[in-house]
């Protein structure tokens, strides 16, 4: 097990507290920094950096108080004069600073024709805003002032902090909720691996997407995402997969292989229609996403048909794999597969047939590279091969654990006293009851900065958010007990689990986008190649860990690596494209959602078949075996297409 080790040293737990640490700070600093903290009369007299006069304008927009309570799309009409009248003007009338923020408005930004600086261009245009909870352009262009370089490390640190909220919340929180909700609907293996498994490894890309399109209407960022990230993992991940085993003479299991490169290019195939004809209504959004419908039946019906062999071959997990594709097993009789724990026998039968159940190491295979828990197993579990396994176990009694923890409390508390957990080794009751009395509340908070939402209806749904969060906190402080979760009542629990995960990848995602939009603004690209490059990069680095860790570890590994590759990116792009595109084209009901114009989509869906085309012309006549000729070839191929796409972005094609 020193193969995947080497990824996730002992040192991980003090790394991760560090790493928390330094993006609380931010965390803190951006909160610090924006307008409603400042001028909140009982911190005091602001410490901006803006020069008097612009504070003088800033108070004659705010109108010396603060009493924004949500964000609201309007009309805005700004009229700034260098005089000592300022006034902003919303739909005709006087409003205290409310903006449309619109990213486009923000093309003026770099030459600011009769502005002295960025900054007083940014108050002048208050759209210029990327819309999410912090205003990123003016925090690095204002608040910073002349310290731009610590405003520079500071969207940094914050970017990869909300790449890790999304894992670890997927990890820690999602897949929990998901597991205990397979096994209360008594889904058996093959269910539950074609729907909720590839939804809990995957869901970072999923919800990335769907934010894109749905919360920050920026769908062009959303697609670049997926199908860079697809390209990434079919080309970079499988290139350094195949390096590394090419020594080993591992064989792939020639079926699976084609059946998932066929149903992955029927996948690009009918994406491309949809971006030629440009719009898609409800109905092509479901017919797309029934592709994997139809996927998991092909995998579930593949069981049926083998469930009688001697040596069964755990194909029923393989879909899309953030589990890991298609678990095969391709030593000899007496080799002890890594999955051997998958299979049992029947007494009296030596015929071995797949548990009922998914093994607990599946569910967050995918993301366990940002879990915080800590594996209390033995480290021959499989699971220490996705890194949840330490060779220096952390001593929770010790000072630098307790240190380390409460540095982590900025990050982890929000979630923790929103979410429900009644995993056995996390129960804690005040938790429980904290999030049932906070949950409803933090549901209202979200609807109440959404648009157009009046003053009355925010205090009737407070109201009434305040009012459910009590009796549910009541009730959980009555019929949970101390020592141990809940054993009746368990739906509820689990179903508050599973949607308020969710509501937290709504929240994650949300920013993520936002930020990326905002530094397409300061560093003049096109948000798109930041989706597909940065966003497309983050949340493939789950993959690249894992997959790698796997294939080092030969025989079985190499086989789920493979699968997961193919399967997990086909995946994000039927479920999370599709359900982005399912959400857009409901809200245009009954007109069709007209998809973002952006030609160098086909330009990288060129490329994603091209890799795909090549694995299936290689492997084959190299009789299934990963070589360095596939590897190589792959990895050419996407620092081809990279170059060629910033090349293009940057104006030299």
């Amino acid at each position: 097990m020193g193969g995947p080790n080497c990824f996730f040293g002992s040192r991980k737990t003090r790394i991760r507290g560090a790493f928390n640490a330094i993006s609380a700070l931010v965390l803190f600093f951006l909160f610090y920094t924006q307008d409603g903290f400042i001028k909140n009369p009982i911190l005091g007299a602001s410490n901006s950096v803006l020069p008097p006069i612009w504070n003088c304008k800033v108070d004659a927009f705010m109108g010396n108080r603060v009493d924004i309570i949500r964000r609201r799309m309007a009309q805005v009409n700004v009229d700034v004069s260098f005089s000592n009248q300022s006034s902003i003007s919303v739909n005709g009338s006087d409003a205290n600073f409310v903006t449309a923020a619109d990213p486009k408005m923000c093309t003026g930004l770099f030459t600011h024709h009769g502005f002295a600086t960025k900054c007083e261009y940014l108050i002048a245009h208050p759209e210029c805003n990327p819309g999410g909870h912090f205003n990123y352009i003016k925090f690095l262009y204002c608040d910073c002032g002349s310290f731009n370089f610590l405003g520079y490390i500071a969207l940094t640190v914050w970017l990869a902090a909300l790449f890790y909220l999304l894992g670890n919340t997927a990890a820690d929180y999602f897949c929990c909720s998901l597991e205990k909700l397979s096994s209360l609907l008594n889904l058996p293996a093959t269910v539950a691996g074609v729907s909720l498994l590839p939804l809990g490894n995957g869901a970072p890309d999923v919800f990335a997407s769907i934010a894109a399109f749905v919360g920050k209407d920026a769908g062009d960022v959303g697609l670049n995402s997926v199908l860079g990230g697809a390209v990434f993992v079919t080309c970079i991940v499988v290139g350094i997969i195949c390096l590394c085993v090419a020594d080993k003479g591992v064989q792939l299991d020639r079926k699976c292989f084609i059946r998932d490169i066929c149903f992955f290019l029927f996948t690009i195939f009918s994406l491309a229609m949809i971006l030629v004809v440009g719009k898609v209504t409800v109905g092509g959004a479901i017919a797309f996403v029934l592709i994997y419908v139809v996927y998991g039946f092909v995998v579930a019906a593949n069981e049926l048909l083998r469930k009688h062999v001697r040596k069964l071959r755990l194909d029923v997990v393989t879909p899309l794999l953030p589990v890991r594709g298609s678990i095969f097993s391709q030593g000899n009789e007496e080799d002890d597969s890594i999955y051997a724990g998958l299979l049992e026998s029947e007494e009296g039968s030596d015929v071995p047939h797949l548990q009922s159940k998914l093994p607990q190491w599946m569910w967050a295979s995918n993301v366990a590279i940002y879990s915080n828990q800590s594996a209390k197993n033995n480290t021959d579990s499989p699971r220490s091969l996705w890194g949840w396994n330490e060779e220096e176990q952390s001593n929770e009694n010790s000072s630098s654990f307790k240190v380390l923890s409460m540095l982590e409390i900025p990050l982890t508390l929000p979630r923790r006293l929103t979410i429900p957990i009644i995993e056995e080794d996390r129960w804690s009751k005040g938790y429980a009851v904290a999030s049932a009395v906070l949950a409803p509340i933090l549901l209202v908070f979200l609807w109440s900065i959404q648009d157009d939402v009046g003053s009355r209806s925010v205090k009737i749904a407070y109201f009434i958010g305040i009012v459910s969060g009590v009796v549910l906190g009541v009730l959980a402080y009555i019929y949970t007990g101390v020592d141990q979760p809940p054993r009746k009542f368990l739906f509820p629990w689990v179903l508050g689990g599973f949607f308020m995960s969710i509501i937290w990848f709504y929240i994650v995602a949300n920013e993520l986008v936002s930020l990326l939009v905002a530094l397409g603004v300061i560093f003049g690209i096109n948000p798109s190649i930041l989706g597909l490059t940065v966003l497309a990069w983050g949340n493939s680095m789950g993959d690249l860990m894992s997959n790698v860790a796997l294939a080092i570890n030969g025989g079985d590994g190499v086989q789920i690596a493979m699968s997961g590759c193919y399967a997990g990116p086909m995946f994000n792009t039927l479920a999370g494209l599709g359900m982005s595109m399912l959400f857009s084209a409901w809200s245009k009901r009954p007109a069709s959602y007209k998809i973002p114009k952006d030609s160098s989509l086909y330009f990288t869906m060129g490329f994603l078949v091209a890799g795909l085309i090549w694995s299936l012309i290689v492997l084959p006549r190299n009789d299934m075996r990963p070589n360095k000729i596939l590897g190589v070839g792959l990895i050419t191929l996407y620092l081809i297409f990279l170059s060629l796409r910033i090349a293009a972005s940057m104006g030299g094609l």
